[in-house]
């Protein structure tokens, strides 16, 4: 089955996938203690929606280097949280197994995108 071209962010499955991450996010760092209220719990949530943003931001840039740069930019805010959530379940805030998972899916997802990115830079050289 072909996808038909996204014509806004909020058609790629990627960004879909990230901004449910958001979501969980707010969710899980709601149960963190008061004494983290400007440190891990702003940091998770502030790295988890730079992942969806860059998404959204590079959609509309022109050029396919413009694009896998936002690209990479929501890949290292990606791991940013995944050793956030390492953080988390350390210091007994919580299982973030749920939200891992999501934040896999969402490393795959916009793996895929990245690569479909740098492929048709290809065909623009």
């Amino acid at each position: 089955m072909e996808r038909k071209p996204a014509k806004t962010f909020r058609d790629l499955i990627a960004w879909q996938k990230a901004h449910q991450f958001v979501l969980e996010t707010y969710q899980f760092s709601n149960v963190f203690p008061k004494t983290e209220l400007f440190c891990l719990n702003s940091q998770l949530r502030r790295a988890a929606i730079s992942i969806a943003a860059n998404i959204a931001e590079g959609f509309k840039k022109r050029s396919s280097m413009d694009k896998a740069r936002y690209l990479g930019i929501s890949q290292g805010s990606l791991e940013e949280c995944r050793y956030y959530l390492i953080l988390a379940h350390d210091l007994g805030y919580g299982d973030p197994s749920l939200l891992g998972a999501t934040l896999e899916e969402t490393s795959r997802l916009l793996t895929g995108y990245v690569g479909k990115v740098l492929r048709s830079k290809v065909r623009e050289s």
